[in-house]
């Protein structure tokens, strides 16, 4: 064998070991730039689905949970309650749900939940994000007496909601409250996060 052969074999030789070297330490140094583009374990905690027991709910009870960094509130509905929101269409802004963006497809009815007894709301204002308070007691008076059927009320600017969330007419706030996607996974527990399976 010439020394000609013996120096292109030598030189392959070199030329694969340091191409295969070059990518080992391309890739040892592209990987922390390229694993900042994957969400960090707090990240996808924040955004994952949230599960509440509803077996103790009692009527007129709201509990407040954090989904997504927002209050969500979950409460059970009494038959005077849902009657009662029969009754306040010419008192709201949109009391059919027309405004799309507010809650899913399956949340578009008179009570905007899957289950009359149980809303689920996220818990901020549409005016300007302030979170309202809670006041189901019927016939406050400082918020319209007997016109007033419980629902929410914001301190910020004085916009008032239902008890399915919807907007006053005439208040700051523009639209109803946002309706989460959700569903129940069992009569005793709802999923945040995730709307129900398509049948």
């Amino acid at each position: 064998m010439s020394e000609q052969a013996i120096d292109l074999k030598k030189r392959r030789f070199i030329t694969s070991a340091t191409s295969v070297v070059g990518a080992v330490g391309v890739g040892f140094v592209a990987w922390p730039f390229l694993s900042t583009w994957m969400p960090s374990a707090r990240a996808k905690s924040a955004s994952a689905p949230v599960d509440i027991n509803i077996s103790k709910l009692e009527n007129g009870q709201l509990v407040r949970v954090l989904w997504r960094k927002k209050p969500v509130w979950v409460f059970k509905r009494d038959k005077t309650t849902i009657a009662n929101l029969n009754t306040m269409n010419s008192m709201l802004s949109d009391p059919n749900s027309d405004e799309t963006s507010q809650q899913p497809t399956y949340a578009k009815n008179a009570y905007r939940s899957i289950n009359p007894n149980i809303a689920v709301i996220i818990g901020i204002c549409t005016h300007l994000g302030c979170s309202p308070t809670y006041r189901p007691e019927i016939g406050a008076a400082d918020l319209g007496g007997d016109l007033w059927k419980g629902g929410f009320y914001c301190p910020c600017h004085g916009s008032k909601f239902d008890l399915a969330g919807r907007v006053f007419s005439g208040v700051p706030a523009p639209t109803n409250l946002i309706i989460p996607p959700y569903h129940f996974v069992s009569d005793s527990l709802i999923r945040i996060g995730i709307g129900p399976k398509a049948s």
